[in-house]
Order: C-alpha cells, then sequence, then structure tokens
C-alpha cells in the first residue's frame, strides 16, 4: 500500500509562509534546494514532508501544472515499486509528465489533481513537531 509522504505547495513568497509553519505549527526546516526555475523549501512535522515551491516564473512549464497562484502544487505517493505503480498509474489513463525512468514521477490523477510516486525513503524528515 501506498502512502502520502510529501506535500508541495507554491507560494509567492518563501520567508512568511515558512516563519508561519515553524512557529505556529513546530515544522521543522529540513533543506532548501536551488533547481533550475524554483526553490524547493523542504519542511516537516516529523512524518510529512511539506514543501514550500516559489517559482522563478508563473509561465514555467511545472509552475503552470497546477494552475496560476499560490496552490497546493502536488502530492507524493511512497510505494516499494515504483515502476509497477507508474504501469499501474498508465493503465488506468492519467497522463504522465515525468521522462521515463525519472522520478519523481509526476502524472495528474482522476478528478485533475498532480501527483508523484516516489520510491520509499525519497523524502528526509526532522524531528517531530514541537521537539527542539
Amino acid at each position: 500500500m501506498g502512502r502520502i509522504v510529501h506535500i508541495a505547495v507554491k507560494v509567492e513568497d518563501l520567508e512568511q509562509p515558512t516563519a508561519f509553519y515553524q512557529n505556529v505549527f513546530g515544522f521543522k526546516h529540513v533543506e532548501t534546494e536551488h533547481h533550475e526555475g524554483h526553490i524547493s523549501r523542504h519542511l516537516s512535522d516529523g512524518y510529512t514532508d511539506f514543501t514550500l515551491i516559489k517559482y522563478d516564473s508563473e509561465d514555467a512549464p511545472e509552475a503552470l501544472l497546477a494552475g496560476p497562484g499560490p496552490c497546493i502544487h502536488h502530492f507524493a505517493i511512497e510505494v516499494d515499486d515504483p515502476a509497477k505503480y507508474e504501469a499501474e498509474v498508465r493503465k488506468f489513463g492519467c497522463e504522465v509528465y515525468s521522462a521515463p525512468g525519472k522520478f519523481p514521477i509526476k502524472f495528474r490523477a482522476p478528478g485533475g489533481i498532480i501527483a508523484e510516486i516516489v520510491p520509499e525513503a525519497r523524502y528526509q524528515k526532522s524531528g517531530k513537531a514541537g521537539s527542539k
């Protein structure tokens, strides 16, 4: 059985949302990654990777997948055999956006939401929320 291990939210600013989730809910900073076209700030409650994504441009193809403005961009489901689940997703008729053999495997799920398949242990986790 797969389980949701990651939720990514597209934001217009990284600092204010970071401070909010850290100070109000006790999320811990795990890492900040600079990718071509965006910055990903990974936070965690100790169980789930919660990522704030700031795109350089709203016109970037990946930014456009979820629509304009701040929104939930995608979520990730961790599985033991990504290739098996990719085949099932394709059989179900979902459009897959990732290049063959690339992780994560990003696809549009029924209902229109963007999701991704990730291998086990893809995301780091910090201590539980509220722990110092």
